[in-house]
């Protein structure tokens, strides 16, 4: 794969977002509730000077990773993701300083809309993970960390990066908003406290209506 190839002409000096926020409130995606997990690698390219793995252990890595960030979601409508795993590269243990290995991730993702019953984008969007720059890494994964650990770490920024281009179509187009508009600038609502709740549910029932039309009062 070309682009994986030329991918680690830049890992040196490219940065990864920090994906260590999953005991933090999620961002804001308006209505948004995960549906399918679909995660696929059937044109899986392992990079030169890489471990291998396999592409059920990278479909389980993914999967585990989209699950973590977006299962925290409790939005009215269901969207369906779609990830397909392209290329990667799990960084060998090589000569500190000169040779410094690193670990890439390159994946395709699609989002559905459940209700539409269509693609909300028609072309794949492209993710390019590099591991996140850490006193362990700083010398390259492949002299300090596992496999295993350097696939967690890149699931988990994928995973991260496939959040802030949601967050940032949102944003922009509005896709998980009820009303179809741009949410630049909204939020997560506050949550609301107990004894708020309760007070305001009092002061709801005698205005509401049972299935029949009839106020709460009148049925009582």
């Amino acid at each position: 794969m070309t682009r994986l190839f030329a991918l680690l002409g830049l890992v040196l000096i490219t940065a990864c977002t920090n994906a260590n926020d999953l005991d933090e409130a999620p961002a804001y995606l308006g209505n948004f509730h995960l549906g399918h997990n679909v995660v696929v690698a059937p044109n899986l390219t392992k990079g030169p000077a890489s471990r291998e793995a396999s592409k059920e252990e990278w479909i389980e890595a993914m999967t585990t990773a989209m699950s973590d960030r977006f299962g925290r979601y409790d939005g009215g409508k269901l969207y369906h993701i779609g990830v397909s795993v392209e290329g990667y590269v799990l960084a060998i243990p090589g000569v500190p300083i000169v040779a410094s290995p690193k670990s890439a991730l390159i994946l395709n993702v699609t989002a559905w809309d459940d209700a539409a019953g269509k693609k909300l984008n028609t072309k794949p969007h492209t993710v390019t993970v590099v591991e996140s720059i850490s006193g362990n890494t700083f010398l390259g994964s492949g002299l300090t960390q596992s496999k295993e650990r350097q696939m967690l770490n890149l699931s988990r920024n994928a995973a991260k990066q496939i959040q802030n281009w949601l967050q940032n179509q949102n944003n922009d187009k509005g896709w998980f908003e009820d009303d179809g508009k741009p949410a630049k600038g909204k939020s997560r609502p506050a949550p609301v406290a107990p004894a708020e709740a309760d007070a305001a549910a009092a002061q709801e029932v005698p205005g509401a209506e049972t299935s029949d039309g009839k106020s709460l009062a009148a049925a009582e």
